[in-house]
Parts: C-alpha cells; sequence; structure tokens
C-alpha cells in the first residue's frame, strides 16, 4: 500500500496542527470533548482545504498551470484557501462562485479582493454549468489551466485527510469518536479511509451542512482515494455516520448552529463559523445531550476552519 507521503505535494501548511482539550466543553456535556485545530494550518486564515490543496496544486504544478479554477458557494471557504495557495505559488486564481450566500465585499470576499483574485457569479445550482464555464473562460485565456473542484473533494484532495488521520494516530490520543462537518464530502471521506487504515475502532460522523447525498459521495471518494493507496480497503456506508446539520439551507445559519458558535466563543475563546463548523459542533452537542457517547470516552471534533464567514453574516 502507498502512503499519502508517497504523493508530490506542495509545502502551504503547518502540520501537525494542535490537539486541546475543551475542559469547559467536557464539564458541560460529561464527556472528554478535543479539538483538532485545523483553522490553525497556516495558509490565508486556515482551514482544513489546506490539506487538499498541497496535493492539488502539486498536480497543477506538474502539469504546467499557470491559471487555476475552482468553485463554491460565494463565501466559500476553499475557493478563498485556493486563491492564497495560487498566489503563493505564482499562478493566476480565478473563482466562478454561485451566486448563493452573501456576495457583498464582506468575509471571503473581502479576502479575496485583497488578494486582487478575478471572482465571477454564476447563477446557477448546477456545478455542471460552472465546470463548462472554467473551460469556455480557460480555452479563452490560451494559458495551461487547472480546474479544481468544489470543495478539493477529489480521490486526490481527499488523500489530505487521509493523511490527517495518520496524524491524529501519531498524536498519541485514543478516540471513540471524530466528527467533522460535510459539505461537499472530500474531509470527511479522508478520515474514514483513514480511520480504517490508521485508527481501528474510532467510529467518524460527518454533520452534513448541505443536501447533497453524502451517503453516496462518501463511500464513492473513500473508494477512489483507496485506489489511489493501493490499499486493500472493503468500503461501505458502515464504515461512518452521517447527521443531517444544514437547517434551513447550506450558507444559512441555524438557531442551533448560532447558539454553538456563541457557546464555543463564551467559554473555550474559540470561534467556529455559521455556516460549517458552527451547525458541525451543534451536532456534536446534541448527539452528546442525547447519550451518544459515554463519560469516559474521547471525542474528537476537526476544526475545519472558516473564520471569514463570521464577518459576513448579521
Amino acid at each position: 500500500m502507498k502512503a499519502p507521503r508517497d504523493f508530490e505535494r506542495v509545502s502551504l501548511g503547518i502540520f501537525p496542527t494542535p490537539i486541546q482539550r475543551l475542559d469547559n466543553i467536557s464539564a458541560l456535556l460529561n464527556t472528554n470533548v478535543f479539538i483538532k485545530r485545523d483553522d490553525l494550518t497556516g495558509l490565508g486564515l486556515g482551514g482544513n482545504k489546506v490539506r487538499k490543496l498541497e496535493f492539488l496544486m502539486a498536480d497543477a504544478k506538474k502539469r504546467g498551470a499557470r491559471v487555476v479554477f475552482t468553485t463554491g458557494g460565494a463565501q466559500s471557504n476553499h475557493a478563498m484557501l485556493t486563491a492564497a495557495a495560487a498566489r503563493r505559488l505564482g499562478m493566476r486564481p480565478i473563482l466562478i462562485l454561485k451566486k448563493r450566500g452573501v456576495t457583498a465585499c464582506r468575509g471571503n470576499q473581502l479576502l479575496e479582493r485583497l488578494m486582487d483574485t478575478e471572482v465571477v457569479f454564476m447563477d446557477t445550482d448546477d456545478y455542471a454549468d460552472i465546470y463548462a464555464e472554467m473551460d469556455r473562460m480557460g480555452e479563452a485565456l490560451g494559458e495551461p489551466y487547472y480546474k479544481i473542484p468544489c470543495g478539493g473533494s477529489n480521490a486526490l484532495g481527499t488523500l489530505g485527510y487521509v493523511d490527517c488521520a495518520r496524524e491524529i494516530a501519531d498524536q498519541g490520543i485514543r478516540f471513540s469518536h471524530i466528527l467533522c462537518a460535510e459539505g461537499s464530502g472530500g474531509t470527511m471521506a479522508g478520515l474514514a479511509l483513514g480511520a480504517k487504515l490508521f485508527l481501528p475502532g474510532v467510529r467518524v460522523h460527518g454533520m452534513m451542512v448541505d443536501t447533497d447525498p453524502f451517503d453516496e459521495i462518501t463511500p464513492r471518494l473513500m473508494r477512489e482515494a483507496a485506489a489511489l493507496l493501493e490499499a486493500d480497503a472493503a468500503v461501505s456506508s458502515d464504515d461512518f455516520d452521517l447527521r443531517d446539520q444544514c437547517g434551513p439551507g447550506y450558507a444559512i445559519p441555524s438557531k442551533e448552529g448560532r447558539e454553538a458558535v456563541s457557546l464555543m466563543a463564551r467559554i473555550e475563546g474559540l470561534f467556529l463559523d455559521p455556516v460549517y463548523t458552527g451547525k458541525a459542533f451543534a451536532g456534536l452537542v446534541a448527539m452528546a445531550r442525547e447519550g451518544a457517547f459515554g463519560p469516559d470516552e474521547n471525542v474528537l471534533f476537526v476544526h475545519t476552519g472558516g473564520a471569514g464567514g463570521l464577518f459576513a453574516v448579521e
């Protein structure tokens, strides 16, 4: 079997990211809650996409790309971090974003303007339209270009979180449960596959913040990443759990998510965002109150970043 470190990557982040016990949250929920600080990955404002981009941007570089396209919602953390990675590597970022969410020059839109990033909004719910527009624009530019899918969630990007699971194993704390936001699938798929390979006995839970069919997306990405690794890992939907935390809709804050953002800030001094990590942590709180975790269990919440989103919503 290959390891993620056997694949080409560029250095963009600061790893390993720390794991910290949330003492006040743990006391409140009567279980041992830890947080994996992937909001501290170093590029831009940090976040989970940096792990994926180390692999994806290495592939773009190998293919001679001078322009990098990606997509997402108007306040996509992935899009902002892709722009930051492209700028660091001397490439030109072009973001073709769904006209969904806050499009004003706030939050990640402000950060993209600071990086002099070209941003195009498309009024569509179909990413196929956006990928076709990338090809049209790329061909018109006449320069080598590279397309990164929404969230960096393809087999190559998923390796970033297979490697994160290996990193968690090396950090020495035994966990019963790992939870993360699931917005495009790659982070969750990587953690679930990585748990099969490096963290036996750990249950991985995806807190769904969008309405995509993650019961299909997650195992597909797991299988594709396992094929890249030449890993003998039989993948099925029994390998993980999914929980609907979308609330009123993608990129629309929920009451429970807002409460989770406030709780984390008020008693731990840490900041979540209202679109991804706030909703995901609300799921952890609900599961704890439902009795899903025992008082002696160790539960890990992967903080996937997104601080820019705090400055985009009221």
